[in-house]
């Protein structure tokens, strides 16, 4: 993708674009209608417990292409955790989940979206470059509250522990918070393999609202976002996806020197299960981004992770 094409794209062009790019990625993954990590299993009876102990491998890299030098991260994650549901009236639940683990770091540490790091000290640049490695540790806390089969309610927290001063990463403990809502339009079974049609997508369709806010070791905010999506699941037999696409809402946080303004999100889901105790999965968020300062140019950012969960 060149350069000057970045350039031509106006807000609804860059929306087209990133839903061409999904639809072409959807017809070429089949992908999943729930997040890998999730309890899974047979709706719960009014009252019912269900506990299901999760261990997840998942490796992991983040491309930042719109800042000068093209900064990236990569990542491997052991995380084990727990899903715990309780059944509620009108299919409803109630679901937390828990998770803790070690990250073995390349290049930056996983940071907050829209987050700059400006060169401080020259030696340690010189010193790490992209290729420092280090071993840093992140927990994960969800509730999810679903009154019934097609609303549903999370909070979420995401504590991320960096170990040692290295490069631009300062040690201390960075955070990011988040409220979400889905409305399901249907009922969520779809499967090609079955005889389910294009036109029965509809029963796979959903709209979101995330909200997101992020805090860095020194406790000043690093920014807040908003994502406005429509998306869609479907299965083909064992094979599920998630597709889903809007506008980000970004607002900037503590001495950032950027300013609010309006980029394009989105993602894809793909997972298939191995056995009935484990499931392989894959996820692409890519995002576009206008010039925002500086350092902050016209252009892509991508986040891609891959991986395995196993259920005990």
């Amino acid at each position: 993708m060149s350069t000057n094409f970045l350039k031509s794209v106006r807000p609804l062009k860059a929306a087209m674009y990133l839903g061409c790019t999904l639809v072409s990625a959807e017809c070429a993954l089949p992908l999943m209608v729930h997040s890998h990590g999730s309890g899974g299993g047979e709706p719960l009876e009014v009252g019912e417990f269900r506990a299901a102990p999760l261990l997840t491998f998942e490796a992991h890299a983040g491309l930042e292409n719109n800042i000068e030098a093209d900064p990236a991260h990569y990542g491997f994650d052991t995380l084990l955790g727990v899903v715990m549901d309780w059944g509620l009236e009108n299919d409803g639940l109630i679901s937390l989940e828990l998770a803790a683990g070690s990250v073995l770091v390349q290049g930056e540490a996983h940071h907050f979206y829209g987050e700059i790091h400006e060169e401080e000290e020259e030696e340690e640049e010189h010193e790490y470059g992209t290729d420092f490695k280090r071993t840093d540790y992140r927990a994960f806390f969800k509730v999810k509250y679903a009154p019934n089969d097609r609303l549903s309610f999370f909070l979420d927290t995401q504590p991320y522990w960096v170990t040692r001063n290295q490069g631009e990463e300062k040690k201390g403990t960075k955070n990011e918070l988040g409220a979400k809502t889905i409305y399901a339009l249907g009922d969520g079974d779809v499967d090609f393999a079955l005889g389910d049609k294009f036109s029965d997508l509809i029963d796979g369709t959903y709209l979101s609202l995330d909200h997101r806010r992020g805090w860095g070791q020194d406790g000043h905010s690093k920014g807040q976002y908003t994502d406005s999506r429509i998306g869609v699941g479907f299965n083909f037999d064992l094979v599920s996806v998630r597709v889903e696409g809007g506008p980000r809402f970004y607002s900037p946080g503590f001495n950032s020197n950027l300013s609010h303004r309006t980029d394009y999100a989105g993602e894809l889901e793909v997972s298939r299960p191995i056995d009935e105790k484990s499931e392989l999965f894959f996820h692409w968020q890519p995002t576009f981004t206008y010039k925002d300062g500086s350092s902050w140019k016209e252009g892509w950012q991508h986040h891609l992770g891959a991986g395995v969960t196993f259920r005990f």
